[in-house]
């Protein structure tokens, strides 16, 4: 076999590999990156329904350095209703000190008017998003709704829940508390 063989055979195996690497990530993305504790968040594209105001999209982005309470949940979603107090309580109690608690809706496109309906229902003062394609679902990897991640202001997720969560409970308030100390150091 001749050099020139031998550089062709080791960059068709390189070539092999590297079109394997692709499709492996490609279409097991979830099973190699999954998303969980101890790994960056994702960044997610969602626009504002401030009433009013022209919507303007918002990304992970513009939290950076903030510890953030990121919840995914719908207005058709029994358990987001039970959930939303909590939460509202939490961003209360913390939301002064540092916490950014933002609620990304994944309801149909159109829906702006039945989420802020909703928000108003409930009372909820956080900021609240829509992301009607849906495409924070597959960044999270989320299996349904309500789904939250705790976010440390260093872009890791701390925390995982899958469905409601009671965010008053002194095990969640300790987290926050813990990072919004972390934040400030």
């Amino acid at each position: 076999m001749t050099v020139r063989q031998q550089w062709l055979l080791v960059l068709g195996v390189v070539a092999l590999l590297g079109s394997g690497l692709f499709a492996a990530t490609r279409y097991m993305g979830d099973e190699l990156f999954p998303v969980e504790v101890g790994r960056s968040a994702p960044d997610f594209r969602a626009t504002t329904i401030d009433s009013g105001a022209a919507p303007r999209a918002k990304t992970l982005a513009d939290y950076r350095g903030q510890v953030v309470l990121l919840n995914v949940w719908a207005t058709w979603c029994a358990p987001c209703r039970v959930e939303m107090p909590s939460i509202q309580r939490l961003h209360d109690s913390y939301g002064p000190r540092g916490l950014k608690v933002v609620a990304v809706s994944i309801d149909d496109p159109g829906q702006e008017p039945g989420i802020r309906a909703f928000a108003r229902e409930y009372g909820l003062t956080f900021e609240i998003l829509h992301d009607a394609t849906g495409a924070i679902q597959k960044a999270y990897q989320t299996t349904g709704v309500p789904e939250t991640f705790v976010v440390g202001a260093d872009g890791v997720i701390r925390k995982k829940v899958i469905g409601a969560a009671d965010w008053s409970s002194p095990a969640n308030r300790a987290i926050v508390e813990q990072l919004l100390a972390d934040a400030r150091r």
